[in-house]
């Protein structure tokens, strides 16, 4: 028998287990996609009833016996930009620096090894962290600024771990081709490097809001928990000050008062705003792609 033959035979006996391979992948994902799509759709049905002006646009009174989410709404999207505001420079400097700069590589495996052993740390250990650090040690106190550097720590490894992935999908062509060309390193990374991995890095920043987001624990400890004031102020004011977010409202209505209507339409709240943020950066990314 040829050694054609002999190929055509095994590659014949492999296609089975492949297709069976492909079969399972597909049906996982499939179950996956199902029971996502299954559990945003029930958390809109039992949430979009509840919402209405006055609970999107008020705050909540308990003499008058009224509900709104406004002022925490408000606290969300302050946290979540603050955070994205200090945790995205640091960590895509990071991963540039341990990509293109880092001579010592037992440094640089000290600090990816720190970095993936931080992404893996339960959130309330942050907030212990920031309530220790932020609030008592720097004198911040219980505030939203106190919430925005903590979850900017909880952030800053999946922003510099997706930068530096996306970094070393650039080809080594485009580097070795700029440098032919005389161009700086500092040059390289800012008109070749970083517009090459910008998708990277918009990834790292939607995981690392839908971490923002949802998290609970932590801003319990460091950012307060009230939200029965109305924002005032400048925001500089309102970053200073305790004030609650959407994941903790959710947390308070579904667990301490068994409210689950309101918690529903929290949640519903908060799904929309995550999707609206995602988006948001999926549409600048293509923007930015297309410049």
């Amino acid at each position: 028998m040829s050694s054609e033959a002999i190929f055509s035979v095994k590659v014949k006996r492999k296609r089975p287990l492949e297709t069976l391979g492909f079969g399972l992948i597909a049906a996982v994902a499939l179950g996956v996609a199902a029971l996502v799509v299954y559990f945003v759709i029930y958390i809109l049905a039992r949430g979009i009833p509840a919402l209405n002006i006055r609970f999107l646009t008020t705050a909540e009174n308990p003499i008058l016996e009224t509900i709104g989410i406004f002022p925490s709404i408000v606290n969300t999207l302050y946290i979540i930009f603050f955070s994205l505001l200090i945790s995205v420079p640091i960590g895509v400097g990071g991963a540039v620096y341990l990509s293109e700069y880092a001579t010592d590589r037992r440094v640089a495996d000290a600090i990816e090894f720190a970095a993936e052993v931080l992404s893996g740390i339960p959130s309330i250990l942050y907030g212990v962290f920031g309530y220790v650090f932020f609030c008592l040690a720097l004198g911040m106190g219980v505030s939203l600024l106190s919430g925005s550097l903590t979850l900017s720590v909880m952030a800053l490894p999946v922003i510099m771990r997706t930068t530096q992935e996306a970094l070393r999908t650039v080809p080594k062509a485009y580097r070795e081709g700029a440098l032919g060309l005389g161009a700086g390193k500092w040059r390289i990374i800012r008109t070749i490097l970083l517009p090459c991995s910008l998708k990277g890095v918009l990834t790292g920043m939607i995981l690392a809001t839908g971490r923002m987001v949802g998290e609970s624990a932590a801003l319990l400890l460091v950012a307060g928990g009230s939200a029965m004031y109305m924002p005032r102020g400048t925001v500089f004011n309102q970053m200073a000050a305790s004030g609650s977010t959407l994941s903790v409202e959710l947390y308070r209505y579904a667990y301490s008062r068994g409210d689950n209507s309101t918690a529903f339409g929290i949640a519903a709240v908060l799904i929309i705003i995550s999707g609206a943020l995602n988006l948001t950066v999926r549409f600048m990314a293509g923007r930015l792609g297309k410049a």
